[in-house]
């Protein structure tokens, strides 16, 4: 039940010119974030959310507790933890549990308990056999997990397609919900200029957040070893379709800062939090500018014309042709970098990002934070592909293909998770084989 990784391929035509770190050849350190830059995100989230940026910065707030609770609760409750998502305004937290024992754990948390039939793992593990199907057919574009609902979820254009490709993938027609659906996503791509760097073979992508040694991005930007301009630099790494992620090395007297490009000023990157479905999400290109939504799915698998990529985030923020790879945030925690999507920002639309921290974990990458001094490259910087061989621990975010170790085995990734107490390797058979 392996997951295949295919190798990244070059796109041809130029990539997304979206939301940039600022790179520099200065080492100065940057200044701390203004109410200048406070203003811009505020005044994106109110605009998309038709609220005041009082109730705007409220919510900010709110989501920061959520996602605070919500990493509490999640080892605490161990297997049985079933997902959990804010509402509409973001002014409750519901944690979905299996066990009715769990509820009051819940309740002490300051959250509301709901109590399902499915665990989050089982629902995971539902999902892994789609994936594990490396045959979708084109009119059935995008599964995933929906824990509000506590469903696996496929939309298709066409439902008896889509029942055909559960059956051939192992799976009962009753665990699953089908939805009909228009969407047909695609990789955010365009042949026009914007804040950018350049691929040695041709095109553009935007970098996505600075990290020691370089920059992530989005894996259709190019394959491993290719070679970039402005700033200079080579693809470190690559995973595209399948993933849709990236690192670029770059080369000697580049700066990385702790920033984004928020069109116009800056934004600062304080950490990387995960944040609650349900909660506010903001990104930038240079196409369409400043752009929210919130987090509608996580692990959802979305098929290209190039291939299916697993593990993304649906959002209901949109984008446009030309905004592809930039960053994401919800306020200053980084969330993903951009990676395809439907529709438009006239009309409305539906984008996914990749998460940063399948990223960061699967290259060993460090995040570049705003307010620590900035990092300059003196040389050659050499990281692992992949985190083979080390020792499970809960809190982490596995990708699918990583390999680790617990109790003296081996053991391979099959499905991209965070990793939580009670989770290892042996107890959640559907997220991991043996290897030894």
């Amino acid at each position: 039940m392996t997951r295949r990784i295919a190798a990244a391929v070059a796109v041809a035509v130029l990539s997304a010119a979206g939301m940039a770190v600022a790179l520099t050849t200065t080492a100065t350190a940057g200044p701390p974030p203004t109410q200048q830059e406070e203003t811009g995100l505020i005044a994106a989230m109110a605009r998309d959310f038709k609220i005041t940026p009082d109730q705007a910065r409220a919510r900010l707030a709110r989501e920061a507790k959520a996602a605070t609770t919500e990493h509490t609760l999640r080892p605490q409750l161990g297997y049985g933890y079933a997902g959990s998502w804010l509402n509409d305004d973001a002014t409750e937290l519901v944690v979905a549990v299996t066990d009715q024992a769990q509820i009051q754990a819940v309740k002490a948390a300051g959250a509301t308990p709901k109590v399902v039939k499915r665990s989050q793992i089982q629902l995971d593990g539902l999902k892994a056999k789609l994936d594990a199907n490396r045959n979708a057919p084109k009119d059935v574009p995008v599964w995933y997990v929906d824990v509000k609902t506590n469903s696996l979820v496929v939309l298709a254009h066409n439902v008896d397609s889509a029942k055909a490709f559960v059956k051939a993938s192992g799976v009962d027609e009753a665990d699953v919900r089908f939805e009909q659906s228009t969407e047909s996503p695609r990789t955010l791509i365009d042949v026009i200029g914007g804040n950018a760097y350049y691929m040695s073979g041709g095109g553009r992508c935007s970098v996505g957040f600075s990290v020691n040694g370089g920059f992530v991005t989005a894996g259709h930007c190019g394959r491993t070893g290719s070679g970039t301009t402005q700033p200079t630099g080579t693809f470190a790494g690559s995973s595209f379709p399948g993933n849709d992620y990236a690192w670029v090395r770059v080369g000697a007297g580049n700066t990385m800062r702790g920033l984004v490009n928020r069109y116009p000023g800056t934004v600062p990157v304080k950490g990387s939090t995960e944040s609650s479905v349900g909660a506010s999400v903001c990104r930038s290109g240079s196409t369409t500018g400043w752009r929210c939504g919130t987090i509608q799915q996580k692990n959802t698998s979305v098929t290209y014309p190039e291939g299916t990529i697993s593990g993304v985030v649906r959002t209901s923020a949109c984008a446009e042709p030309g905004d592809s790879g930039g960053s994401w945030l919800t306020g200053d925690q980084a969330q993903g970098v951009t990676s395809g999507g439907s529709g438009n920002c006239s009309s409305g639309g539906t984008t996914y990002y990749q998460p940063v921290n399948e990223i960061l974990q699967v290259y060993s990458l460090q995040l570049v934070i705003d307010g620590t001094p900035p990092t300059s490259t003196t040389g050659p910087t050499t990281t692992s592909s992949n985190p083979g061989g080390t020792t499970w621990q809960p809190g982490v975010a596995y990708a699918a293909g990583s390999n680790v170790t617990y109790d003296g085995a081996g053991y391979r990734c099959l499905q991209g998770h965070t990793s939580q107490s009670g989770w290892d390797p042996p107890a959640v058979p559907a997220l991991w084989e043996r290897v030894d």
